[in-house]
């Protein structure tokens, strides 16, 4: 399955009478890379003011009367400026689980904007923070059933920051987490960050899911991280996010290919 058809499922209740959003804005794209072969294995999209500035502007005016205007936003300009961009790999969009009203009919808009502009389907992974508070988990399992049973890739952001942890995990396992940053950070001096990890990687190798780390930045972050047996990588020593554009990854000193490398 590469293309998804248009959806003949009717708008779910978010859709009906919503003014306009009101609210403009892009994206900037950021690499996460397999070391393993020295390809990339996606972008993440990122939301940036249509001046190229930080998200925090845009993401102050997201409220509960435009959140679920906002993310369906999100969504459709991340498919459409990943397409205008030949991005060849996966494309990691973050979603807000609050809101998603209907699973199946609130990827309407996600499913259209793929068809509309030939954007597989298959190549896009939905991330939840886990600094968003989840109201209600059944829901957040039922949509994340759906987007699987789409072909759908999904993935848990800043794991190890947020409100639920490994009670999280328990109820549903994605194919990806990401490792927050702060783990993340100076995971080479420090002990205790280095514990916690090789535990989360001993929990995702248990449970087939797929290791990202986050944030990296210095050649030491890196090769410990290496060491531990983690090959999907994100962060500033790789490249910077880079606004409408694909920025060039600059691999770091030992990192060498393998005669093994795979994506998931």
């Amino acid at each position: 399955m590469l293309l998804q058809p248009k959806s003949s499922l009717p708008p779910c209740k978010g859709c009906h009478e919503r003014p306009p959003l009101g609210l403009a804005f892009s994206m900037a794209f950021q690499p996460i890379v397999d070391v393993r072969d020295q390809t990339v294995f996606a972008y993440e999209a990122l939301v940036r003011g249509l001046d190229g500035s930080g998200a925090g502007q845009i993401l102050s005016q997201v409220n509960a009367d435009n959140r679920y205007q906002f993310d369906q936003a999100c969504r459709v300009k991340a498919v459409s400026l990943a397409a205008r961009l030949g991005v060849p790999c996966h494309v990691s969009i973050n979603f807000l689980p609050n809101a998603v009203y209907e699973p199946a009919a609130c990827i309407r808009t996600t499913l259209e904007a793929a068809q509309q502009h030939q954007f597989p389907t298959s190549h896009l992974i939905f991330e939840i923070t886990e600094n968003e508070r989840v109201v209600d988990k059944d829901h957040l399992k039922r949509i994340m059933q759906e987007y699987r049973r789409r072909g759908f890739k999904t993935a848990i952001d800043d794991f190890g920051a947020g409100y639920a942890g490994l009670n999280l995990l328990a109820e549903f396992q994605p194919d990806i987490i990401k490792l927050d940053m702060e783990l993340v950070r100076q995971i080479d001096t420090n002990p205790v960050r280095r514990a916690i990890v090789q535990g989360i990687l001993g929990v995702c190798q248990a449970l087939s899911i797929e290791v990202i780390a986050e944030g990296v930045e210095t050649d030491a972050e890196y090769h410990t991280l290496r060491a531990m047996g983690v090959h999907y990588f994100q962060g500033y020593l790789f490249a910077k996010p880079a606004f409408e554009q694909l920025p060039v990854v600059t691999w770091p000193a030992g990192c060498e290919l393998s005669e093994t490398g795979a994506g998931i």
